[in-house]
Order: C-alpha cells, then structure tokens, then sequence
C-alpha cells in the first residue's frame, strides 16, 4: 500500500478521499459560523436547533438514493454532479437574505453528507479484497476529516475577510471549491480499471434479495429509516421544540408512513420473482445472505452512530464536569474524532490482515468496555484518567468503522453502493437514536445505553455474520460469469 503514489490505484484513492473530504466539508461550513449566522439574522435558539436538524434530516434517505444511483450510473458521473449541486445549494445558504432560505438550504443540503457512499464503491472496483479494507479505511478517515478542517479554518477565513459578511464568503468559499473540484474529479477519475467489468444491478428501486426470508429481514431493516426521520419530526413539533405545528407534523407522519409503504412495494416489485412458483430458481452465484447487510447495518449504528452522538455532547460533559474553559474542553472532546484519522484505516489494515469478523468482534467488545469506563466519570476523576477512557472508547468505535467497511464491498459486487448506502444510513440512525436517549437520561446512563447495544450487537456479529472468503460471483453482459476474490 504505497499510500504516497499518485498512480494508477493510488491516484483514484487519493482522489476519492479528497472528494468525501470537500463533501463533508460542505455539510458542516455553517456549523463553526453558526455564532455569526445567529448575529446576522437575530435568530432565537429555537431556530438554531431547527438549523441542526434540518442539517441531518435528509442524509438518511440520500444515502440510499446516491447508493442506488451509484450502482447503475457510476461513481464518476454520481460524484461529480453530487458536488456541483452542493455547491449551488451552498451559495444560496451563504447569500440567504431570510431565514427561510437559510433553512431551506440547509435541508437540502444534507444530501451532500451520502456523497461517502460514493468512494466505498470506486475503492472497491479498484483495490483487491486482500487490500480493499486499508484503502477503504484511508478513504473514510481521511474524508471524514472535511468536517474538523471546516472548523478549524473557516472561523479563520471569515475573520480575515472581516466581520459582518465573512461568515457568507468563508462558506462560499467552500461551494467554490467543491465545484471546481467536480470538474477536476471528472476527468481525472474512471469507474474500474481497464479490461475490468463495472456491474450494475438488473433493476433499479430496491436490492435484490434471494430468499422470501431475506425480503421480510429486508423490508423490516428499512423501517428504521423511516422512524429515525420521524423522530426528528417529533424533536420540531410541539412535544418539543414547538416549531411546527401539530397538524404540520401529523403530515410529516403520515407522508413518511407513505412512502415506507410505496418503498415496501417497490422491495417487492424488484423480488416479485420470489413469490412466483413458476419463476426460475435464482442461480446460486447470484445469491447472499442479507443477514451479512443487516448485521453490518446494526453494527454501523453503534459504531459510527454512537461517535456522532458523543461528538455532540462530549465538550458540554467535559465543560459541565471538570473545571475546564470551552475552549480546553472543545480541544480534549475534538480527539475522540481527531483519532478517526489513523484508526479507521488501522480498523480496515486489521481486517485485511488477520480476518475481518474477529477484528469486528474486537472492535464492537472494545467500544463497550470504552463506554462503560466513560460512564463512571465524574468529577472525582482526574482529567488525565477521564481523556484515558474516552481514547480507549475513541480507538475502537473508530477502528470498528473501518472495519465495518472493510466487509461491505465483499458481499455482492454490483450492489455495493446501495448496501454502503444502507450501511451508512444506519451510523445517522443511531446518530439520532443515541441522541434521543440522551435528551431523557443523564451523560452516565447514556454512555451505558451504547455500551448495552455494543454487546448485544457482539452477539448478533457472533451467531449471524459470515466471513468473506472463497469467491463472489457476477455475470458479465455476454452470460459469461466471472469469479471475483475475496482474499
């Protein structure tokens, strides 16, 4: 793994990374202004919450959609128009004259945070299984650090273009980038490598599934995409933070019943086949098992979604217990993500080189031992011993990232941007279910909580996930199958 080569495999890396890094950079610009932004427009905390959440709302849903679109039309064409539509949206956000483009923007906006799902299948097409789990750990480490560069250097930006208006052109700034990058990335970057195959899924919709079983594990495993968007509803209705009405969030309610049941039907219409006696038995290199999909979509949910959790309250639970300034207690929580950055590629180094169910087994027992330590802090702890046990939990929740998608791309081929898009819209779930559990309990039960679904999860990935070995299949556009390794 020459991670300093500019070529070939290396170079498509590189460029990957760099695509997710502007991407996330993009989704979270405002997230530093956000003390300007509220001055600009005289905004209450109400409306800074709204902000927050309409931030995250739509990236559930996008990562399935960017998934599906990946899959049949490429990473290439997907990327690329996926960043010069950030960058419209973020010059509408940037030059908002009222708060209702401010929010409108940054509703649509959230859709740039599935552009992750894009890289996952380009680094798949170009690295073998022996190496994929490195290279995807690379790719997601590095990218993910998009948000931690917004933070660090648009506050800057903004306070050398000067005040008042510095805030719009440090985020226009970015939407500049990421459209000129998208150009760059187009013509630098091809699907798979020459004389390789680049398969795409027989019906567009849904993923195939192989058995009648796996289509009822299927379409349970997607209502909870549709739950964690109505609880983000819920937090804006009057139950909460009252800024929609009861009847608006009934509406929201029964249009998202809506269209889990239109998405039901369409799981259907794709695997009709299933539910047809007459119809021919599917081909046995054509089928997995998509136990393997919702193993690793729960096992994402309690890594990456228990880091967006504790990101979002660990300076406050620093600040609140230790007699610390904001700014110490911002600088100590950052390592939790900053630690993202080496262990996501160790996580997918580790499954490459020594079996990626042991080394997930590793991860998700290590985070639970890692949060159960967090929840016996409190102010007897010294602030040495407490950044101890936030490491210990930090390392494995950002190592079993990695490891996570270290599998993802080995369970079928021409479906690996949807399953990364489903993987990855379970990490916002838990996000929002985390967070939810937080909002009703205390820091120490709250860390507990994860720590609770660590373990139940170690014993899902025990009894229910397979390690990837031997061969996948696929079928070429002439009939003709090919093998694909996966070691």
């Amino acid at each position: 793994m020459n991670i300093f080569s500019f070529k070939g495999k290396f170079r498509i890396l590189h460029l990957s990374w760099f695509a997710f890094f502007l991407s996330f950079m993009v989704w979270f610009n405002f997230s530093p202004l956000l003390a300007s932004i509220r001055e600009t427009f005289a905004l209450d905390e109400q409306q800074i919450k709204l902000l927050l959440i309409l931030n995250v709302a739509l990236t559930i849903p996008a990562r399935i959609i960017i998934g599906m679109l990946v899959d049949k039309h490429g990473p290439k064409v997907v990327f690329s128009v996926l960043l010069i539509l950030a960058s419209i949206l973020c010059f509408f956000f940037a030059f908002a004259q009222s708060y209702q483009v401010l929010a409108i923007s940054r509703f649509f906006l959230g859709f740039v945070g599935a552009g992750f799902v894009i890289g996952i299948r380009l680094v798949a097409e170009w690295f073998p299984a022996r190496e994929v789990g490195t290279a995807e750990g690379i790719y997601g480490g590095w990218g993910n650090f998009g948000s931690a560069a917004a933070a660090m250097s648009l506050p800057a930006l903004a306070m050398w273009v000067g005040a008042g208006d510095g805030w719009r052109w440090a985020i226009a700034a970015t939407g500049v980038v990421a459209f000129i990058y998208a150009f760059v990335f187009y013509f630098l970057v091809r699907n798979n490598p020459k004389g390789t195959t680049y398969f795409r899924p027989k019906k567009l919709g849904a993923m195939e599934v192989s058995s009648q079983a796996d289509f009822v594990l299927y379409c349970l495993m997607t209502l909870p995409l549709y739950l964690a968007l109505a609880v983000l509803a819920w937090k804006i209705s009057p139950a909460n933070l009252n800024i929609l009405s009861t009847t608006e969030s009934y509406i929201i309610y029964v249009l998202l019943l809506a269209y889990y049941s239109y998405q039901v039907v369409k799981i259907y219409s794709v695997n009709k086949a299933l539910f047809d006696p007459e119809a021919k038995p599917i081909p046995d290199f054509h089928r997995y098992a998509f136990k393997q999909v919702a193993v690793l979509d729960l096992c994402y949910m309690v890594t990456f979604g228990s880091e967006l959790a504790v990101i979002s309250m660990l300076p406050l639970f620093f600040l609140d217990t230790f007699d610390l300034s904001v700014a110490e207690a911002g600088m100590v929580a950052s390592v939790f993500a900053g630690l993202n950055l080496l262990m996501r590629p160790a996580g997918g180094y580790l499954s490459d080189r020594f079996g990626r169910k042991i080394v997930l087994l590793t991860c998700v027992a290590g985070l639970a031992v890692g949060y159960f330590l967090m929840s016996r802090i409190d102010g007897s702890w010294s602030v040495l011993a407490a950044v101890g046990a936030m490491v210990v939990a930090s390392v494995f929740v950002n190592a079993g990232n990695g490891a996570v998608y270290a599998v993802v791309p080995l369970i079928k081929r021409r479906m690996t941007g949807q399953i990364a898009g489903m993987v990855g819209a379970y990490g916002n779930v838990g996000g929002v279910i985390f967070l939810t559990v937080l909002s009703f309990v205390s820091a120490q039960i709250f860390f507990i909580t994860i720590a609770c679904a660590a373990l139940v999860e170690f014993l899902l990935l025990a009894a229910f996930l397979v390690e990837p070995k031997g061969y996948m299949y696929e079928e070429q556009p002439d009939g003709t199958i090919e093998k694909i390794a996966l070691h």
